[in-house]
């Protein structure tokens, strides 16, 4: 997990190696705890998820807190919450990266809160995908190879977004390419063609 990742002029996370974007939501809430020299954060944006991390970006960022990066191999105890008199939100934990040798510290809590927006595709994508990240995980520690970064790219996010329902009331954007600083984003949105901004 981390403060401020690297992101394009457009707020779009820059791509690790092998990183494949598999869609986005905006107009999300989020909240997360333990941030150094911040404490609890609570800002509005849009999530991006791709087949190793969700970022979050800030549509006003403010106090040193453009993004936050966390790693879908570190999240725990996520799930759904529907409740009556309030939106649906996802809320879990992120435990922070660090050395094997080190002790890792307090996992931070976060929350991910749908107060505008409609968001069935991002839900059902989410816990899907963490799903295969685990069990991807799981299959290289037996067999001894443990380089979960290595492991997360072979995970096969085209078929996902091949065969992924979007409803027409739903803001999430699913990729059909993968974005560069050259090219324009191309996505598939509620049924229809949207220009890019960037």
């Amino acid at each position: 997990m981390a403060l401020n990742p690297k992101v394009f002029p457009h707020g779009m996370p820059i791509p690790f190696l092998n990183e494949l974007f598999v869609f986005a939501i905006d107009g999300v809430d989020f909240e997360i705890d333990n941030i150094p020299c911040l404490g609890e954060v609570q800002a509005k944006g849009t999530i991006y998820l791709s087949n190793i991390r969700m970022v979050f970006v800030a549509k006003n960022p403010k106090d040193n807190f453009i993004a936050f990066d966390i790693p879908l191999l570190f999240v725990h105890g996520e799930r759904l919450n529907q409740p009556i008199f309030f939106c649906k939100n996802i809320s879990g934990y992120v435990n922070p990266v660090a050395p094997d040798n080190e002790n890792s510290g307090i996992p931070h809590s976060f929350k991910i809160l749908f107060k505008e927006c409609d968001c069935e595709s991002f839900i059902s994508l989410f816990f899907d995908l963490i799903g295969k990240v685990r069990r991807r995980y799981r299959r290289s520690r037996e067999k001894h190879r443990v380089d979960p970064l290595h492991e997360a790219t072979k995970i096969p996010v085209d078929e996902m977004t091949r065969y992924a329902y979007v409803d027409p009331n739903d803001p999430t954007s699913i990729f059909l390419q993968q974005t560069t600083p050259e090219s324009r984003l191309r996505c598939r949105r509620t049924c229809q063609s949207q220009p890019s901004s960037g």
